[in-house]
């Protein structure tokens, strides 16, 4: 046993002046110690010799493997050493080039952040922000604003059923009954949303859009409070230039109701393809809240009056961000989302 130990001490020593590099130092590390290693084989060997001898024996195995194990850390310090030592003078780095990305950072979309612009406006006005479901009921989506199955108003927009007695919302006005129903005056609300309707797909109509709509109810409301409420947003998000108009129109759950437009942003009132040469681009419907419709949400129209008014917010952004056609909203093409 002991001629044994010395050609595995010798032959490790003889291996290690010559090792070069750490991967072959690893596998006389694996000869020396693994499971079938040199010295794991001496162990075992034990085993056959005589009881009294083996205690001797095992301290000395033990003596040559903790003098080995000693050697190869110091082998595997100083080849590690060369190595790193190597590296350093092979391997340049350029500090003043400039980091490469994991991965890119997206942005908000345009909608997105036109909606967030928005509800800065109104709720820096005092309003809150209001949410519904896209999916409504008949009676929330007409009935209760004052458009029964027979008002030629419904047929505009009756359109996309999931099945029967339940629509996909055309305007986020269902929210502001629901909130009337449920909250007493005074109501200052705005309620951001997505809307469908059957509209033919062009540079300013889409079948699903986006809709902001705010409602104001309290004592002593009047149209005079619908106007400069809706002049100063328009400054506000629009720019102070900007020009407003007001147009009467009719909605069924408003009396009297109007249409507010604003200057062309692409020609400056002048006429061009955008406003169709009127100068002007209609920017939302308002009006004051139909009489009916106060008391269906048991509020008394003799005490209480308000106004409403409703805008797709893909007009809002292409006036906002110069844009010429809806349908690049909607695209997904990078190019464009980027300059945003």
């Amino acid at each position: 046993m002991n001629e044994v130990l010395d050609k595995i001490k010798a032959d490790a020593l003889e291996f290690m002046q010559e090792v070069d590099d750490l991967k072959a130092l690893e596998e006389i590390r694996v000869k020396l110690f693994g499971k079938k290693g040199s010295l794991t084989d001496a162990l075992k060997g034990l085993g056959t010799l005589p009881k009294e001898e083996r205690p001797a024996m095992g301290q000395m195995i033990n003596d040559v493997r903790a003098e080995l194990e000693e050697l190869v850390a110091k082998k595997q310090k100083e080849l590690s050493t060369e190595a790193m030592q190597q590296a350093l003078q092979t391997e340049t780095l350029d500090v003043t080039m400039p980091g490469k990305k994991a991965y890119e950072l997206g942005k908000k979309h345009p909608m997105t952040l036109v909606i967030d612009e928005l509800k800065d406006i109104f709720i820096g006005m005092g309003y809150e922000v209001a949410e519904g479901p896209e999916i409504e009921n008949e009676y929330y989506s007409f009935d209760a604003l004052n458009i029964p199955k027979t008002h030629p108003a419904r047929h505009d927009q009756d359109t996309l059923y999931t099945k029967e007695g339940f629509v996909l919302r055309t305007q986020t006005s269902p929210v502001q009954v629901r909130t009337m129903e449920n909250q007493k005056p005074p109501i200052k609300i705005i309620v951001p949303g997505r809307v469908f309707r059957k509209d033919e797909v062009d540079a300013t109509h889409s079948p699903m859009f986006h809709q902001l709509e705010g409602l104001v109810v309290d004592k002593g409301i009047t149209m005079g409070d619908l106007k400069g409420t809706l002049s100063i947003f328009a400054r506000e998000l629009l720019g102070e230039k900007v020009k407003t108009r007001f147009r009467p129109h009719y909605f069924p759950f408003t009396e009297p109701s109007a249409e507010m437009d604003v200057s062309c942003f692409g020609c400056d009132g002048a006429g061009c393809r955008i406003c169709k040469g009127s100068g002007w681009i209609e920017l939302l419907g308002c009006g004051m809240v139909h009489p009916k419709v106060l008391s269906m949400c048991g509020i008394d129209p003799e005490v209480y009056s308000g106004f409403a008014f409703g805008m797709g917010l893909e007009r809002a952004a292409m006036q906002r961000y110069n844009i010429t056609d809806m349908r690049l909203l909607y695209e997904n093409d990078v190019r464009f989302l980027r300059q945003f």
